[in-house]
C-alpha cells in the first residue's frame, strides 16, 4: 500500500499560486489512491482465477499509467523548492559550479546553457507529457527525454535526475496557454541539491 507524500512545504513557491499547487497535490493523491485500488483489484482477480480475461488484460495495461503518474509527480515535487534557482542564472551558479553534474552536462551539451535551452525547448513542444533529464549509469550518458502520458517514452534502466511536468493542469490556471512562462518559473524553483544527489547516488527512486 502506497501512501501519499505531503508536499505542502512547496506552498509559497514564487511563480506558483497556492491554488495551483493544492490542485496539483490533489491530482497526485488521486494517482496514489487509484494505483492502490488497481493493485488490490488485480490481486483479487488473481486469487479468483480471473487472470487472462479481457478485463484483467486491460487493468494490467493501466498498471504502468497509474504507477508512473504517482511516481513522476513525486519526483517532480521532490526536485522543487521554495528557494530553488536556475542553473544558468548568475546568482545561482555557485550551486552547480564545478559539481560533477555540471561537468557531465557540459560534456554532453558543450555548456550548461545549451543543455538548459534544449530542456526548455523540449518542454515547450506541443503536446502533453513530461520532460526528464535521464542518466544512463551503464553508459555514463545524460539525455533530455520527452515522456508521453506517463508510460510512453521512458528509457529503460535510466535514472530520472530532473523531472518537469508539462500537462496543462501544471500551469494553465496561473499562466493560461503561456507554457514558456511556466517553464521559466519552474527553473527558478528547481532544487539542484536534490538533482545533484540523484546523480551522485543514482537509483530508480527519489
Amino acid at each position: 500500500m502506497y501512501t501519499s507524500k505531503n508536499f505542502e512545504h512547496l506552498l509559497g513557491t514564487p511563480g506558483f499560486s497556492d491554488a495551483l499547487l493544492k490542485n496539483h497535490f490533489t491530482l497526485y493523491e488521486g494517482y496514489v489512491k487509484n494505483f492502490n485500488a488497481l493493485n488490490d483489484l488485480l490481486v483479487t482477480m488473481e486469487e479468483e482465477g480471473k487472470v487472462g480475461t479481457p478485463i484483467d488484460a486491460e487493468l494490467n495495461r493501466r498498471f504502468g499509467w497509474e504507477f508512473n503518474g504517482m511516481r513522476l509527480h513525486e519526483l517532480y515535487f521532490d526536485n522543487m523548492s521554495v528557494k530553488g534557482g536556475s542553473v544558468s542564472s548568475e546568482k545561482n551558479d555557485a550551486r552547480m559550479d564545478e559539481s560533477a553534474l555540471t561537468q557531465k552536462i557540459t560534456e554532453e551539451w558543450k555548456s550548461v546553457e545549451m543543455w538548459e535551452k534544449d530542456f526548455k525547448t523540449m518542454g515547450a513542444m506541443r503536446g502533453i507529457g513530461w520532460i526528464v533529464l535521464y542518466f544512463d549509469n551503464m553508459a555514463n550518458r545524460l539525455f533530455n527525454v520527452w515522456v508521453n502520458e506517463h508510460d510512453v517514452g521512458h528509457l529503460a534502466g535510466c535514472v530520472p535526475l530532473l523531472v518537469m511536468d508539462v500537462f496543462e493542469h501544471t500551469y494553465i490556471s496561473d499562466y493560461g496557454i503561456k507554457r514558456t512562462d511556466y517553464i521559466e518559473a519552474f527553473f527558478h524553483a528547481i532544487d539542484w541539491d536534490i538533482v545533484k544527489q540523484r546523480y551522485k547516488s543514482p537509483t530508480l527512486s527519489s
